[in-house]
């Protein structure tokens, strides 16, 4: 095969990758960057697009045009009281739009939070996320990854904190974002590929 049939086939490969790939979008609030790594990490795996809640918890224009036409939505919110930011809750709330009318139904969502303790209530954020989305008549992604909990493991493992319904990172409360865990991110990016999978299987 000659360069240009190979650059060719090559192209036409690719396209028809692409258009085979589903339309995820990660939606999230960060009130000091630790969470948009994180969002940036699963956005990496599942490769999607990114919709970031601004300080007043309002979303950029076009963004609710971009979650009626994912096939996947995924979640996230830094954890703060016990629970998700109240940026993300307004965002939450001004979603019984779409709600009234049922027009996220039957799509796949999943979520990630982060917070400053190892426990830190993340889960409780994680439960709210997934109420959320059952709200939505959605279909919950959980993080299909075993624990890194042997007596061996280290603290950058895959999944050392231990989540099952959605990925976690933690972050000293005097770390700045560009001091995440790399074990942190590559969890949240490992995440964020098994969220493709899923959707493409739901896709198919």
């Amino acid at each position: 095969m000659n360069a240009a049939l190979a650059g060719l086939w090559l192209r036409r490969a690719s396209e028809d990758w692409i258009s085979c790939m589903s339309d995820i979008v990660v939606v999230y609030h960060s009130g000091y960057g630790h969470t948009q790594r994180m969002a940036q990490a699963v956005a990496d795996g599942a490769g999607a697009r990114m919709l970031s809640i601004d300080s007043d918890g309002q979303l950029p224009a076009g963004g609710w045009e971009l979650l009626a036409a994912a096939d996947a939505i995924v979640f996230g919110s830094p954890t703060y009281m016990g629970g998700p930011s109240w940026q993300f809750k307004r965002f939450a709330d001004a979603s019984s739009k779409p709600w009234f009318v049922q027009a996220w139904k039957d799509k796949l969502f999943a979520g990630f939070t982060n917070s400053a303790s190892v426990n830190g209530n993340k889960q409780t954020t994680l439960d709210y996320l997934f109420q959320l989305a059952m709200q939505h008549g959605g279909l919950w992604v959980g993080s299909g990854m075993l624990p890194s909990n042997a007596r061996a493991a280290q603290r950058n493992d895959l999944n050392w904190i231990g989540a099952f319904s959605g990925a976690m990172a933690q972050s000293a409360s005097d770390a700045s974002a560009a001091e995440m865990l790399p074990g942190d991110l590559e969890t949240a990016r490992v995440f964020g590929e098994r969220v493709a999978q899923q959707a493409l299987r739901l896709k198919a």
